[in-house]
């Protein structure tokens, strides 16, 4: 899972139906871990915090086998064959499954990880042993008319089945024969998949542990859920079937509200009839006005406060603006004159109509908690046209507001432009952002608008979500994107602590722009190893601005006033239809 598939749609609105994570999360307006939905009891720590051993709940998947700690195992195994290819490992040995030194199975229920390095509990829990997603035996085989648990990868020794182990070449097998299935060709990444429209009726995804499975499933429409009716666990789903719909545009979805055929649905920012009472500030969630009048006989307004930090990235590597964007971006005045053009309280007020919060660094303002320091409540870089002109200015480069400003006097000393920045060189670069969400178009224009008044001259292009959020890969040798903006910066899931390893850490996956300071590292280092809180991290990188912060959109969900079990809605966006009741 690359960051390009990393999402909530993938992860929280599709996979956990079906296949419950080792550890479940949030709640009606929290984060915290839930024991109740969890496969396994709260695991405990020893040896220095190096050894940590987990305890299985009582699970059966639907082809009635019992969940066991082989199937962690086997989650393990898999994940080893290629650890770099997922969007939450990072590099600097901490991260799974680097990490672990040995897996023990010490009964069916319970193992023991003995790790490299000594590990911050709390992070552990909620950052790592968050992803692990345990695997059916079933799915064990290296081909369809092979025997399920043929293969011999789940039950083999962790330390065997990574690159040039002894059972290196059996987890392979398995590895790549689950790949194809799923539609992605490990040797050749490239390839179109052409295994989606066979997703409901493939037997081995039809093996599954959580209360839902798929009845129905095309790649570009709606897919459809009935109740697993060998579920275990307890929510179990009340209603017959849960039907995902999509719709070409938002007003469609809007529409179908207003007719009522769809029971839950997200209002359009266009289509706000009452702006918020309060407007969202730092930390503070904006007052709900009244609901918009064509829905409000039949939907309930339920305001969502995603567990999130809104941004999007510079990339630090840019071979744009004709091999000048990378060295322009790591110049931190040219980031900081950047940031004081980003007016976020009129943003809020005028585009969002004052349902978001301003955004100042990456740990989330919503909901309220004890990570967020009292210094990134304050913008740090506010709204300024004259600061942001001088810190031009004073940096070598002719300003002209409305036009491109250019680099006068190339070099590295005061007054000069910086390292790899040559005499004429231009700013004129190109954010490209995503067209589902006009709210979004409008932030962007305004900010263009903002930026071109010192002379940042930025042109903006249009692609869908997934053509956006692709092309802001990571790419460490340099590439020509310059910003990529789908309009949800990231949201914590299923790393829950915000200590910046997934977005900021030097080589990790879903470092968009390839951001990195030998301040940065340590920081992040610190706050995951020992009991170092997040502050100097999150203060470092609001001073340092990693990503272009902006404005985080409340979503407002409009819920049919008969379907219950739906709100307050959780932050974690790890909602379940199993909760859904009709009165």
């Amino acid at each position: 899972m690359t960051v390009s598939k990393f999402s909530v749609q993938n992860i929280d609105y599709f996979e956990y139906y079906m296949y419950r994570p080792l550890y479940m999360f949030g709640g009606r307006a929290s984060r915290a871990l839930n024991t109740r939905l969890s496969l396994a009891k709260s695991p405990t720590f020893s040896n220095g915090d190096r050894s940590v051993k987990i305890a299985l709940n009582t699970y059966k998947w639907s082809d009635t086998e019992q969940l066991t700690s082989t199937d962690v195992l086997f989650w393990m195994n898999i994940w080893h064959q290629k650890p770099t290819g997922y969007a939450g490992w990072f590099a600097g040995g901490l991260s799974l499954p680097t990490n672990v030194k040995s897996i023990k199975i010490t009964s069916p229920t319970s193992l023991t990880m003995t790790l490299k390095k000594a590990v911050n509990q709390h992070w552990f829990l909620y950052n790592e042993l968050s992803e692990i997603t345990p695997l059916p035996i079933a799915w064990t085989r290296p081909s369809m008319t092979a025997a399920p648990g043929s293969a011999g990868c789940a039950k083999a020794t962790f330390t065997t089945t990574s690159s040039g182990g002894a059972n290196y070449a059996k987890c392979k097998a398995v590895y790549d024969f689950l790949s194809q299935q799923s539609g992605y060709n490990p040797t050749n990444p490239k390839t179109a998949p052409n295994a989606l429209p066979g997703y409901a009726t493939n037997k081995l995804w039809s093996v599954v542990d959580g209360p839902w499975r798929l009845a129905s499933f095309t790649a570009t429409g709606p897919y459809t859920m009935v109740p697993n009716p060998k579920y275990s666990g307890p929510n179990k789903p009340t209603i017959k079937k849960y039907v995902d719909k999509v719709y070409a545009t938002v007003s469609d979805a809007y529409n179908a509200m207003a007719t009522s055929t769809l029971d839950i649905g997200q209002l359009p920012p266009t289509e706000i009839t009452s702006p918020a009472t309060k407007p969202g500030k730092p930390g503070l969630a904006p007052t709900v006005g009244k609901n918009n009048p064509r829905l409000a006989s039949n939907y309930n307004f339920v305001p969502d406060y995603p567990w999130e930090a809104n941004f999007f990235p510079y990339n630090f590597n840019s071979t744009g603006d004709t091999g000048q964007a990378g060295p322009i971006f790591h110049q931190l005045y040219f980031r900081q004159a950047m940031q004081h053009l980003v007016n976020q309280t009129l943003y809020i007020r005028s585009v969002t109509h004052g349902y978001a919060v301003p955004v100042y660094g990456p740990v989330p303002d919503l909901p309220k908690n004890a990570f967020m320091s009292k210094t990134e409540l304050k913008n740090p870089y506010p709204y300024n046209v004259a600061a942001a002109k001088k810190l031009l200015s004073s940096h070598g480069w002719k300003v002209v507001p409305g036009g491109t400003d250019t680099c006068q006097n190339p070099g590295t000393g005061a007054g000069e432009c910086g390292k790899g920045i040559k005499k004429g060189a231009k700013l004129n670069f190109t954010v490209q952002y995503q067209s589902e969400t006009k709210s979004i178009k409008n932030l962007i224009v305004a900010e263009k608008d903002s930026w071109a008044s010192v002379g940042i001259h930025v042109n903006i292009g249009v692609a869908s979500f997934n053509t956006v959020i692709g092309n802001a890969t990571p790419c460490p040798t340099g590439c020509k994107w310059e910003f990529q903006d789908w309009g949800a910066g990231w949201i914590f899931v299923p790393d829950i602590y915000p200590a910046g390893t997934e977005i900021l850490a030097k080589g990790a996956g879903s470092n968009f722009g390839s951001w990195s300071s030998p301040t940065s590292t340590a920081l992040i280092q610190k706050s995951i190893t020992g009991k170092t809180t997040l502050v100097k991290y999150e203060n470092y990188e609001e001073k340092q601005l990693p990503y272009v912060f902006q404005p985080l959109r409340v979503p407002l969900w409009e819920v049919h006033k008969g379907l219950k079990g739906v709100g307050p809605l959780n932050p974690l966006y790890s909602e379940t239809p199993a909760t859904f009741r009709w009165s």
